[in-house]
C-alpha cells in the first residue's frame, strides 16, 4: 500500500507544473487574479485555509497597486523622454541659426 501511494505521489509531482521553481527568465509576471485564484493542497496538519486565502488576497491587492504604479511610471517616463527629445530638437534648431 505504501509503495502504491509513493508511486501515485511521484506521478503527481511529475505532472505538476514548475510554478514553484523560482524566477525563470521569460516567465510572465504574476497577475493579482492568479494569486487570488491559487489553490493549495490540503494536508492533514496543514495551514488554515481561511488565513491563506486572506493573505493571498492581501498580496494580490498590493500587487495590483504596484502594477498600476509601474504603468503610471512607465507612461511618465515616455512623456519625459518625448519632452526631452522635443527640447533637444528645439535647441539644435536654435543653435544652427546662430
Amino acid at each position: 500500500m505504501r509503495n502504491l501511494i509513493r508511486r501515485l505521489a511521484s506521478r503527481h509531482d511529475q505532472r505538476r507544473p514548475t510554478e514553484n521553481a523560482g524566477p525563470v527568465q521569460g516567465r510572465l509576471p504574476l497577475r493579482p487574479w492568479q494569486i487570488r485564484d491559487r489553490c493549495f493542497n490540503v494536508r492533514r496538519r496543514g495551514l488554515d485555509p481561511v488565513e491563506i486565502r486572506a493573505f493571498l488576497h492581501r498580496v494580490a491587492d498590493e500587487l495590483a497597486v504596484a502594477q498600476t504604479a509601474l504603468v503610471a511610471v512607465q507612461e511618465e517616463n515616455v512623456r519625459i523622454k518625448n519632452a526631452l527629445r522635443a527640447w533637444q530638437s528645439a535647441q539644435s534648431a536654435n543653435n544652427r541659426y546662430r
